[in-house]
């Protein structure tokens, strides 16, 4: 396909694999999507391997999802990378879950006393910070991480605009940051 990117109607190809299950499209797709899928994967941490696995579990769950697919709801772009943080998260999930015969037997070692210390002087430390932010920041802060909510999740729960739940998240982790280093 010697179109370019901007021409390039990436809904249309979608529908083309939905209806017809076109291998001509989803080749186009594959070509587009995958070595991007890949990279965004590898720059939020993933190795070389699990990045490749992840893309290519993706670009199966768009051949094989295309039904779902909504174009009034989000680009295909949107949705593909979608897919991808969401495998990203699972795999993430997988990874920290121990498997049985990793589970450990007897009585957990105590912690140093040093570690314990410095533990507990960070979260003395992110308690103030936290503290400084302004009302609005610290609530989302705490819905994200605390509650354990989506952004998505937090604009349907509180009315605001995703845009907007990004930008005060945002915009509160550099204060945190900056008052933590």
């Amino acid at each position: 396909m010697s179109q370019d990117q901007s021409e390039t109607d990436w809904a249309a190809l979608v529908m083309r694999v939905r209806d017809h299950q076109d291998k001509a499209a989803f080749a186009a797709l594959f070509r587009h999507f995958a070595p991007r899928v890949k990279g965004f994967l590898m720059k939020s941490g993933a190795g070389d391997t699990l990045a490749e696995e992840c893309a290519q579990d993706v670009m199966a769950t768009l051949w094989q999802k295309a039904h779902l697919f909504d174009p009034t709801r989000a680009s295909v772009a949107t949705w593909v990378f979608t897919i991808a943080r969401n495998r990203r998260i699972d795999a993430l999930r997988k990874s920290r879950r121990p498997e049985p015969e990793d589970l450990p037997w007897g009585p957990e070692p105590e912690p140093d006393q040093a570690e314990v210390l410095e533990m507990q002087q960070d979260t003395e430390r992110l308690g103030a910070a936290l503290a400084q932010l302004p009302q609005k920041q610290r609530a989302l802060i705490e819905r994200a991480y605390y509650g354990d909510l989506s952004h998505s999740e937090i604009a349907e729960e509180t009315g605001l605009p995703l845009g907007t739940i990004k930008s005060r998240i945002r915009l509160a982790l550099e204060r945190l940051r900056h008052h933590m280093s």
